[in-house]
């Protein structure tokens, strides 16, 4: 297996399943991990130097962070159920999320600064965003984009249409190079609807020093340090997939390969 996969595995003692540091993914800012909680388990993480979003993917919680609690959060049966609840929670603060049915959270982590409060991201609290036309059309659900407070992370969701392609002209944003592109790692989480489908990703940089076309399956998570990263799904499975970004400067600017730029150029 590619070593830009990370794939889904068995549950530990706190319900983690997937995990990626930046020491794991060999680069300086993108954490992300999932943790599939029991009814009535609760997972508790001590405070630390990383901002935090708290992705419900599936299922409901409380999760407390601060001080605050936010009761009764999520409900979605699983991603493809509706918009997502999060929660943001800043560095140096501890957070506990306590499953009150089987749970799916995905927390996505970048180094934190600045003053901020934990706060919740509530289901449609951004408008959903339709991409492309024809067979390059996806549906994005913005969670934390650079519009709304954070120190370094920004998270979104995306859902492809099975037969569509998404990322797509191939673009990067690997290089500090602002306003024409910003230095941003990035993974993506995918699932599938029906789970036994599969898409195609391919990671690749202009030298082709980095040219990896992958075969993904639900709950791999995808490594992009460099690159162009386009994805493709197949008919009849709708992909979804969770984008977790973070380098020096907290802006997504992307240049599309001059190959294909003319697709969106028409």
């Amino acid at each position: 297996m590619s070593k830009l996969i990370v794939p889904t595995g068995e549950a530990g003692e706190d319900g983690q399943v997937l995990r990626v540091t930046p020491e794991s993914a060999g680069w300086e800012y993108v954490g992300f991990a999932v943790h599939r909680l029991r009814a009535g388990q609760t997972f508790e993480a001590p405070p630390s130097d990383r901002e935090t979003c708290v992705v419900l993917l599936s299922g409901m919680a409380t999760v407390a962070a601060g001080g605050e609690s936010f009761a009764d959060l999520g409900g979605r049966k699983d991603v493809f159920d509706g918009p997502p609840t999060a929660v943001y929670i800043p560095q140096e603060t501890a957070y506990s999320i306590h499953a009150h049915t089987d749970l799916e959270a995905a927390l996505c982590t970048a180094p934190g600064g600045g003053q901020y409060a934990p706060r919740l991201i509530a289901p449609g609290a951004l408008p959903l965003e339709v991409r492309g036309t024809g067979t390059n059309m996806r549906r994005v659900q913005n969670i934390l984009p650079e519009t709304e407070p954070a120190h370094s992370l920004l998270v979104v969701e995306v859902i492809t249409p099975g037969g569509n392609w998404s990322s797509y002209p191939p673009h990067k944003h690997d290089r500090d190079n602002l306003p024409m592109e910003s230095a941003l790692e990035e993974t993506y989480y995918h699932r599938f609807n029906p789970p036994q489908g599969f898409a195609f990703q391919r990671v690749y940089t202009d030298d082709r020093s980095l040219d990896e076309t992958l075969s993904v399956h639900d709950g791999d998570c995808v490594l992009v340090p460099r690159g162009y990263h386009p994805v493709g799904a197949p008919h009849g499975y709708d992909l979804y997939y969770l984008n977790v970004m973070a380098g020096p400067r907290r802006t997504w600017a992307f240049t599309d390969d001059p190959d294909h730029a003319w697709i969106v150029a028409k």
